[in-house]
């Protein structure tokens, strides 16, 4: 079992057998076969559990560390569902752009419906590393989808945790000590893991079940076609333009991904200079009156 599986440990490979032999004495065979080396179980970190209520409640989502082929680099874009651990995606991109993410996530929205809420990185292509938590034009698709955006804290991985943690176990079992020609190749064997990583590889966060046994589609499907979206009656709506917008005389920024689109700007109730601005559903950030980005 360890042979077919290099990177799973005692507990794992004990639940699996299921013939009551105990982890510590699996452990124990392993080490002495010299099949766990001292460095593999160094290089284990703590990992502090959170878990939300239910499938498609958040999906997090991000690039592993692109890797050479013989035809080109490999980025591997990954989208792991944060309550059962079901992984969504592992696609083999040539690239990190915007276009590319878009394909590929519109191939895993029309397979498995779209999600409440998706946190990433404030890297490219869906966040800004200059300014975190700000829109690209990715994440206005996002939001236009009626998916609420969230970002990890700069320099904090651990905010996108499980899919740091599903990143080292593709790392072990797939990519460790391989090479592959191009990007089919490496789609082959991710598509090859990725069935074992579901339906078959006992997650210990979850009991010992497959991430498949806790996952489900989502209720909201993809839709082809973007509608408009409405604001409320009492919204001040203005258009963005370039990087800035004009409310009551004065200009103020904004994401440039949002140029051409649509914002909504609302009073705060305990303030006559503060406003909220909003696109869709997502807030943006405060404006005030007595402080405009620009201008006196």
């Amino acid at each position: 079992m360890r042979q077919a599986h290099p990177a799973w440990g005692g507990r794992k490979i004990s639940h699996v057998l299921n013939c009551g032999i105990a982890p510590s004495t699996v452990t124990n065979v392993l080490h002495r076969h010299l099949l766990i080396l001292p460095p593999e179980k160094e290089a284990k970190k703590p990992w502090q559990r959170f878990e939300h209520e239910a499938p498609n409640d958040l999906w997090q989502m991000d690039f592993k560390g692109y890797f050479p082929t013989q035809q080109g680099q490999c980025h591997p874009l990954t989208v792991v569902d944060d309550h059962s651990r079901f992984n969504l995606a592992i696609q083999a991109c040539a690239n990190e752009r915007k276009e590319t993410v878009q394909e590929k996530l519109s191939e895993v929205f029309r397979r498995y419906g779209l999600p409440a809420r998706i946190n990433t990185d404030n890297g490219s292509p869906w966040g800004s590393p200059r300014n975190p938590g700000e829109l690209s034009e990715l994440g206005v698709w996002l939001v236009r989808l009626g998916i609420r955006l969230s970002f990890s804290r700069p320099y904090h991985p651990q905010t996108n945790g499980k899919n740091e943690r599903f990143h080292r176990a593709l790392k072990a079992e797939v990519l460790k000590g391989k090479h592959f020609h191009d990007l089919i190749e490496a789609q082959a064997a991710f598509d090859q893991w990725r069935e074992i990583y579901n339906l078959q590889r006992p997650h210990e966060a979850l009991g010992y079940q497959v991430p498949m046994e806790r996952y489900r589609t989502s209720p909201w499907p993809f839709p082809e076609k973007l509608e408009d979206f409405e604001y409320a009656l009492d919204d001040e709506v203005t258009k963005v333009y370039h990087s800035r917008f004009r409310f009551r005389k004065h200009y103020f920024r904004i994401a440039k991904g949002l140029a051409g689109h649509l914002i909504a700007i609302r009073p705060r109730p305990e303030s006559e200079v503060l406003y909220d601005v909003y696109f869709c559903h997502q807030f943006l950030r405060t404006i005030d009156l007595n402080n405009p980005d620009y201008g006196p």
